[in-house]
């Protein structure tokens, strides 16, 4: 990143107590950014913080105030070059059972979140038309499996929100801000540790169950080359869309689709048994 060179080195990678969000704050130090791992979880994020030698912070993404703090706190500390909306939540059932609460929550998080980091990190970096946002949506974004409908949802809206605020910012002449979409396959991460056995959650099986590792490579990759929506794997992005693109055949394939699915979440179930399990 030119920032880099000229001193500005802050990253935020909220999330960041585990998972994919730990494996990318690791990538990025690795990169030569001075990260911040910030999470509702303050007492799990300074433990991964101090295991990797970087810093943390408590942030409810949910919270626009507690976003533009950390946003203004890592740019005096270190300059904000990066700022990685990694954060999520995801509850499965049938989308009419969902408990109220289940819904606010997804949205709070997975979409309202996404928009409040966005907008914190704008707001430093408008102002001298450098750095990035990189938001980690899913496959999920790009087509609606069942089971995940209002995760789902979720993220088709941070999606929009993404490559849209990017063309408002191109709009309002700001050419060096760049804001990137990852949407990865299935991630086996805390998010899906308690999921192996739930039907609902099948679609996440449904093709590459990815290491944190692996998504946080392309993280690092889109920093280096941005580029507004990348799927991980590509061929994923491309079948996720197509069958988006045609609600009567993805009708028709469903029942395959699924089964295959559950296959192979058994089998993985049968290989992997859940940590902590």
């Amino acid at each position: 990143m030119a920032l880099v060179r000229r001193g500005v080195t802050g990253a935020v990678v909220t999330g960041g107590a585990g998972g994919l969000g730990r494996a990318v704050g690791a990538a990025l130090r690795d990169l030569g950014l001075r990260v911040w791992l910030a999470d509702v979880d303050e007492v799990a994020a300074r433990a991964a913080a101090d295991a990797l030698g970087v810093r943390s912070c408590r942030l409810d993404v949910a919270d626009p105030h507690a976003c533009r703090d950390v946003a203004a706190h890592v740019e005096r500390e270190d300059g904000l070059a990066l700022w990685v909306n990694n954060a999520g939540v995801l509850h499965t059932r049938p989308s009419w059972e969902h408990p109220a609460a289940e819904v606010r929550r997804m949205f709070d998080v997975n979409v309202h979140g996404t928009m409040n980091g966005t907008w914190a990190a704008l707001e430093v970096l408008r102002r001298r038309d450098a750095g990035h946002v990189v938001n980690v949506i899913s496959l999920a974004g790009l087509a609606a499996p069942p089971g995940e409908t209002v995760y789902a949802a979720t993220k088709h809206a941070a999606l929009a929100f993404t490559t849209g605020t990017l063309q408002d910012l191109r709009g309002a002449g700001v050419r060096g801000v760049q804001l990137s979409a990852v949407c990865p396959d299935g991630i086996w991460t805390p998010m899906l540790h308690d999921k192996v056995d739930d039907p609902c959650a099948a679609p996440s099986w449904s093709g590459v169950m990815l290491q944190p590792e692996q998504v946080a490579a392309v993280v690092v990759d889109v920093v280096r080359r941005p580029r507004p929506v990348v799927s991980l794997p590509a061929w994923r992005g491309g079948f996720a869309r197509a069958y988006s693109a045609a609600p009567r055949a993805a009708l028709a394939v469903r029942p395959l689709v699924l089964a295959v699915a559950r296959r192979k979440q058994k089998a993985f179930a049968r290989t992997h048994p859940r940590p902590g399990g």
